[in-house]
């Protein structure tokens, strides 16, 4: 199983050396995104241990959160991971649930669940096609690397290039799509958005106050 997860990081860190080079594309909506009372799209996903999960059937007993990842190596992503884990008890004594969608297959959304010590599923969306259907963008340069060198805002190749050696075979080795911004959103039991958080930057973490309000709100306890 190792040598399986060090393969697909390979794979990985190859998919995010091409994006780099590339830069990001997806800037702009080119239809209108779902938005607050809409129905939230559905999917079924491998989770964390490959068993396929469709995310209706999360949300039909108790409101859900979802929270839409940045890659696995994202410094942002392992901060939000550390705030996650002293919000849940918040989130489920709420009434709600909690899932993660993020671009890793399902052996590395293992091993990253198990290191992060996060006690949601993680569910595999290495097509980032559940990412779009709910809108969520990539970010440019500043969104994402705000408070790095000039040539890291320039999207400089060998800058980046020197940077993906530099986290080579560490937990943030870069991974998967560079530009990929996350989002939060809570859905209720009849499968309709009360709540959507589309970050803005890397950092743009939501207050987690409005996720309880939100996920109290569609479980009936306001």
């Amino acid at each position: 199983m190792s040598d399986d997860v060090e393969q697909l990081i390979a794979v990985a860190e190859d998919r995010w050396k091409a994006a780099w080079a590339t830069g990001p594309t997806r800037l702009r909506w080119t239809t209108l995104p779902p938005q607050l009372g809409d129905p939230a799209p559905d999917a079924t996903l491998p989770d964390h241990e490959g068993r396929r999960v469709t995310l209706s059937s999360l949300w039909a007993e108790r409101p859900l959160l979802v929270l839409f990842w940045r890659h696995f190596g994202c410094s942002c992503g392992m901060d939000r991971a550390a705030r996650l884990r002293t919000e849940l008890a918040d989130y489920r004594a709420g009434g709600g649930d909690v899932v993660i969608v993020g671009q890793g297959e399902p052996a590395r959304a293992a091993r990253y669940r198990e290191r992060q010590r996060l006690e949601v599923p993680i569910l595999a969306d290495p097509d980032r096609a559940v990412y779009q259907a709910y809108g969520l963008l990539q970010g440019t340069t500043a969104q994402v690397l705000f408070d790095a060198d000039d040539p890291f805002l320039r999207c400089d190749l060998e800058a980046g290039m020197g940077l993906s050696a530099s986290r080579h075979g560490t937990d943030r080795a870069l991974v998967d799509d560079p530009w990929q911004l996350p989002g939060e959103f809570v859905v209720g039991t009849d499968g309709v958005i009360v709540h959507a958080h589309r970050y803005g930057w890397c950092e743009d973490y939501p207050d987690p106050r409005v996720h309880v309000a939100a996920i109290r709100g569609a479980a009936g306890q306001l």
